[in-house]
């Protein structure tokens, strides 16, 4: 079995997501765990869960052979990338980052709100061009990355729109002061 396999039948046989995996040089095995949508246990990952997945994963890819110097398991942030399609539905209504491979009228990023397309074959970013509302379609393959874009609210203090967002575009209603994403 390879390392890869190793480490998804554990995160996920322990009830998180598997978001990434990174190998880098000097043996670095990084390993990003999300919690699944309806976790009742709640919507961030915690240190106490990342010590819960390095301690079992440390034991498994011992007993299945996999080399690794280090091992480094953590939640993938505020601005989680966005990997396979579940996670594209997951988080449609969410404001995200899209960085296209090819470039779409002269450009490759985008931000604006993650939508699923009305004919259920992919997927639409809509923007707000400081005019009118546009929207871009767009299919998993032609994306180099998608990122979603972090909600920061300090004590009821919220930053102001990011770029390209209208203003009086209202922030989300269920931010917290530790994120604010919502799943």
């Amino acid at each position: 079995m390879n390392w890869q396999a190793a480490v998804e039948r554990t995160v996920t046989g322990l009830g998180y997501e598997l978001v990434d995996t990174e190998r880098s040089a000097r043996g670095l095995l990084r390993v990003f765990i999300d919690r699944q949508s309806d976790d009742p246990a709640g919507e961030f990952i915690t240190v106490d869960d990342c010590e819960k997945v390095t301690r079992q994963l440390q034991h498994v890819l011992e007993v299945e052979g996999c080399a690794y110097e280090r091992l480094e398991v953590s939640s993938p942030g505020l601005d989680r990338p966005l990997k396979k399609a579940a996670d594209y539905a997951r988080f449609a209504g969410e404001r995200i980052e899209l960085t296209l491979k090819l470039p779409f009228k002269g450009r490759k990023k985008y931000q604006g709100v993650l939508q699923a397309r009305d004919d259920g074959e992919g997927w639409r970013i809509v923007f707000d061009d400081g005019k009118a509302d546009q929207a871009m379609d767009f299919s998993l393959e032609e994306v180099r990355e998608a990122r979603l874009v972090p909600v920061v609210d300090f004590k009821g203090r919220r930053f102001a729109s990011p770029p390209g967002a209208s203003a009086s575009e209202e922030p989300q209603a269920n931010a917290e002061v530790d994120g604010g994403r919502k799943q």
